[in-house]
């Protein structure tokens, strides 16, 4: 796998990988940005919640477990020190519908965290990652 980073101005950079998709990256003014793209340190939470996302719609799926709607809500804690890495993560897995197979979805999520996403297997080895799981509507 590659990414290759272009300065577009100042901080503001363009990033591109093996998909052959753009993406903008960025800082504030004050630090040479042009508050125009993400931060490095959102796209690190962005590609968990994108990895595990797409595990667990996968796995449900395959389950045959029907959801109306699915998302996750993802809050961080950084040192106060530089660098300032990421302490603690927790993900709020939210699904909605009628007749939500609980039990499939809880094991949808566990094989993702213990078993598929490779992204939160490498955070783990140093960040404390958390997780719940919210149902709006009639579950089984």
């Amino acid at each position: 796998m590659q990414v290759t980073l272009h300065r577009a101005k100042g901080s503001t950079f363009i990033a591109k990988g093996d998909s052959n998709h753009w993406v903008v990256l960025d800082s504030v003014e004050k630090f040479g940005g042009s508050d125009a793209g993400s931060r490095p340190m959102e796209m690190v939470l962005i590609a968990l919640g994108g990895c595990t996302a797409m595990d667990v719609e996968s796995l449900i799926n395959k389950m045959r477990t029907p959801v109306d709607e699915f998302h996750i809500e993802i809050s961080a804690e950084r040192q106060d020190e530089h660098p300032k890495v990421f302490t603690k993560i927790h993900l709020i897995y939210i699904f909605k519908g009628t007749n939500l197979n609980k039990t499939n979805i809880e094991k949808a999520i566990r094989l993702s965290q213990k078993k598929y996403c490779p992204v939160t297997a490498m955070l783990i080895k140093s960040v404390d990652i958390s997780y719940e799981i919210r149902y709006i509507g009639e579950s089984l």
